[in-house]
């Protein structure tokens, strides 16, 4: 089972953060008030110099000379700096909590999921109110206790329901809990409860990022608004470019009738009205079966690894080389998806960092059109590696 790798660095996970930029810094503050002139000046060239002089101190056991440390530090004064202008901008007291325990939250909740970089773990969403004896429970069992077997960890609500059973068929060591506070829900299921790698959240914003910047794939099962809340923004942060693809599986008991329904409504109310494409349909796959589920999230990973741009490149790393006649075969089958140019192989881009070992495909990227990326993939794992 997974054990806590505590000396792994932070930039040996799967996943690519959500939305990428080179800076965390806003480009365009025009919209705000101007900053007082009598104030103090947090971006002063005093106070940037404290600021950089501290955080060099506080770091440097962590820092060397390269660009990486040297950007690395330029975000932890952005985030100082943003902290210093708090109080000149007049944010009150309910305002400053929010940030800072949101802050707090989340280095947190990455400093528990850094200790184990390496599995590869599944999101579960699904009703806290589904009972033990439902069929949808004994199905989400089954699929924890399968993901479980192919190595990878979950990650569940730590609530009662689905989210216990999610939680019982992997067993604990190979789970998290990434709970809300709720004034009717205050306790995690007890699988989890008293687990290291049980996380308390006071916001549901901080908890949602959780479970999605950790997770290589996202398993649905039948809940109520929340699961339907997270159901639509997964799908949506996925759609629109903003969260690294990933396979997202909508599962019940044989027989059941929720994810068609579902699905009746997707094709029925958004797709014939125009508000998604029919490529959109691509980013989920429904089964009533736990182990067709768990099948069809491996072999997502078949032939892809995992994927991040380049300027407006998009770079899909492969865990073995494909022949180039079937690259020829991805770049006609999807050339609606090329800017310009073709789809080539390749290594890594000087930019990377990690995974350079692994054979890339490239090719600049239209920036649009991210449920037929996610029929690339699949025909990507179609095909036999070179």
């Amino acid at each position: 089972m997974p054990t806590p790798d505590r000396e792994a660095g932070s930039n040996t996970h799967h996943r690519v953060e959500l939305n990428p930029t080179e800076s965390a810094q806003l480009r365009d503050e025009s919209a705000a008030p101007p900053e007082l002139p009598e104030q103090k000046r947090a971006d002063s060239e005093d106070v940037q110099s404290a600021i950089e002089s501290l955080v060099r101190g506080v770091g440097a056991a962590h820092l060397d000379n390269s660009e990486q440390s040297d950007f690395q530090v330029r975000l932890v004064k952005e985030l100082i700096t943003a902290g210093l202008k708090l109080l000149p901008d007049g944010r009150d007291t309910g305002e400053l909590k929010l940030m800072t325990a949101a802050v707090k939250e989340l280095r947190y909740a990455y400093r528990v999921f850094g200790q184990y970089p390496d599995p590869h773990k599944v999101t579960i969403f699904g009703s806290a109110r589904t009972k033990p004896d439902h069929p949808d429970y004994k199905s989400a069992v089954e699929f924890g206790k399968l993901m479980a077997e192919m190595g990878w960890m979950v990650i569940t609500g730590a609530g009662d329901g689905i989210m216990k059973a999610g939680h019982e068929g992997p067993g604990r060591q190979a789970s998290f809990g990434v709970a809300i506070r709720l004034p009717f829900e205050t306790t995690a299921n007890d699988v989890i409860a008293g687990d290291d790698k049980l996380i308390h959240f006071r916001y549901f914003f901080t908890r949602k990022l959780m479970f999605l910047s950790q997770a290589e794939a996202v398993a649905l099962f039948p809940g109520g608004f929340g699961t339907l809340d997270e159901a639509y923004e997964t799908l949506t942060l996925v759609q629109t470019g903003k969260a690294s693809m990933i396979p997202i599986v909508c599962v019940e008991h044989p027989g059941g009738t929720y994810w068609h329904h579902f699905d009746n409504f997707v094709r029925k109310s958004l797709l014939e009205q125009g508000m998604i494409s029919e490529d959109d349909l691509h980013l989920y796959k429904i089964f009533q079966d736990p182990a067709e589920a768990a099948e069809h999230i491996k072999r997502f990973y078949r032939n892809y690894h995992s994927s991040r741009y380049v300027r407006d490149d998009l770079v899909i790393r492969l865990h073995r080389r494909l022949r180039e006649e079937d690259i020829a075969k991805l770049a006609e089958e999807f050339k609606v998806l090329i800017a310009r140019g073709t789809i080539t192989s390749r290594g890594p881009y000087e930019v990377e960092e990690d995974h350079l070992e692994l054979p890339r495909l490239a090719f600049t990227h239209t920036r649009r059109d991210f449920g037929l990326v996610r029929a690339l993939i699949d025909r990507i794992n179609d095909f036999d590696p070179a």
